[in-house]
């Protein structure tokens, strides 16, 4: 197994004066410079997808361990690779949600290579008969699942995604474009270049993972206009990183949601289970999507059971946003070290991303539906609640892609759902929805065979 030196990032380094080059080219602008640039590598991984569509499902197998093992190998690689983005971020003043999400360490590093082993374990999607009917005339139809074709993602600050997307792809036999953002630039070249060394001694074109780090902001732009180039765009990230892709492609864009995510406590919950499940929620990792931001609470229940909640909240340093009912009840609880402000208006519409949460009493589950309705974001929403009727009518009324009862909703992720990692958490209602692994990363197309026949 290969070790990476600094000596070894050519790809990267040949790759690093294309700013300048677009920066320099005569008669051009520079997004019009960039677009041949990125339309010019997608094209290129276009190539190299249709060739490696051809791998069966051992070869991709072989080469997600042969990429597994190289990470780990090389872990101490990327992690100072790693630190240098980490010591730019603090300096630049990155907010801990973010910053948290920047960390890959050994052991997150490790994790990620354990999940590449995992997505090899799983089921080759490409391939898979979704249905198959024979007409009257005798044409035997077959839906088939196939590779999507040239993958785009764009994403801030989450070094992990790169080794995720580009082992997803791998395992579904997709090409895919990386744009991963500045923070996390020095991470980012470290890892492509792992993979891509591998994908070389392994004799599949370099192509198929490509990243237009090196082009800056003119080379996410040039994606979102590479219509024909791109077959689909996945941005995630940030609500303004999401709004700005959405707006601005001209290539198909599957959302992924910021995360307002919501948790109801109704007056059928157990405290003794509720409590742990909306400490976990929030504080386990806060600068992720499936954290808890809003916490409801039935109004029959308020007085007994926000105190409790909010002492083990002030255990973990969260900033409560109350509204009045609840401001009121934690004002004279006398709650030792609770950080407690009233909310506003843009507070229930607010991802934190933060050690902060919005509380609201509510009157009952109707009332909660209402208000999660109008604000959520549409990613997760958990009910902790006893009553069968009362859960049912929660699940049957929220319209969000995950509903989570008596349970955390970190859970929401594709590597707890089974997926070995995800390509984003779609909170949009076509093609994907939710965690998206494997079988998202295809689309069909039917065949259809005959023994001479026409139509009439």
């Amino acid at each position: 197994m290969f070790n990476m030196t600094n000596s070894d990032i050519k790809f990267d380094k040949t790759r690093d004066n294309a700013q300048g080059n677009v920066s320099k080219e005569c008669g051009a602008s520079l997004d019009s410079a960039a677009d041949s640039i990125v339309f010019s590598r997608a094209d290129d991984a276009r190539n190299a997808q249709r060739e490696f569509a051809k791998a069966n499902a051992t070869f991709k197998n072989n080469l997600l361990n042969a990429i597994a093992n190289a990470i780990e190998s090389n872990a101490e690689f990327i992690e100072k690779a790693n630190l240098k983005d980490i010591e730019k971020a603090k300096s630049n003043g990155m907010d801990a949600g973010k910053l948290d999400r920047l960390v890959f360490n050994k052991e997150r590093i490790i994790q990620s290579a354990k999940s590449v082993k995992k997505i090899a374990q799983l089921q080759d999607p490409v391939g898979q008969v979704v249905r198959g009917y024979t007409l009257e005339n005798g044409i035997r139809l077959s839906q088939v699942r196939v590779p999507i074709g040239v993958m785009g993602m764009i994403y801030e600050a989450r070094p992990n995604v790169t080794v995720d997307v580009a082992s997803l792809c791998i395992k579904s036999s997709n090409a895919v474009i990386l744009r991963g953002g500045s923070a996390a630039e020095n991470t980012n070249r470290a890892t492509i270049t792992v993979i891509r060394q591998v994908l070389k001694d392994s004799g599949v074109s370099e192509n198929l993972i490509e990243s237009v780090d090196d082009l800056g902001r003119s080379g996410a732009t040039s994606m979102m206009h590479a219509h024909g180039h791109i077959d689909v765009l996945v941005p995630r990230g940030s609500a303004n990183l999401i709004a700005a892709v959405v707006k601005e492609s001209t290539v198909p864009v599957i959302e992924t949601g910021a995360g307002n995510v919501h948790i109801y406590v109704d007056k059928t919950a157990n405290f003794d289970e509720a409590i742990p499940i909306i400490i976990n929620a929030k504080t386990q990792r806060v600068g992720v999507c499936n954290a808890a931001e809003k916490l409801l609470v039935d109004k029959s229940i308020a007085k007994e059971f926000l105190p409790k909640v909010a002492s083990e909240l002030a255990k973990h340093n969260v900033l409560i946003h109350a509204d009045e009912i609840s401001y009121n009840i934690l004002s004279d609880a006398n709650i030792n070290g609770i950080k407690l402000e009233q909310a506003n208006n843009e507070d229930w519409s607010t991802e934190y991303l933060s050690l902060q949460i919005g509380v609201k009493v509510v009157n009952g589950v109707k009332d909660a539906v209402n208000h999660i309705s109008k604000y959520s974001t549409g990613h997760t929403e958990t009910i902790i609640a006893q009553d069968y009727l009362t859960i049912n009518e929660f699940v049957s009324s929220i319209d969000s892609a995950v509903v989570m009862v008596n349970a955390s909703t970190r859970f929401t992720d594709g590597g707890e759902f089974g997926f070995g990692a995800e390509l984003g958490i779609s909170t949009q209602k076509l093609h994907a929805r939710g965690p998206m692994g494997l079988i998202e990363m295809t689309t069909t197309k039917w065949i259809g065979y005959g023994d001479g026949q026409i139509r009439a």
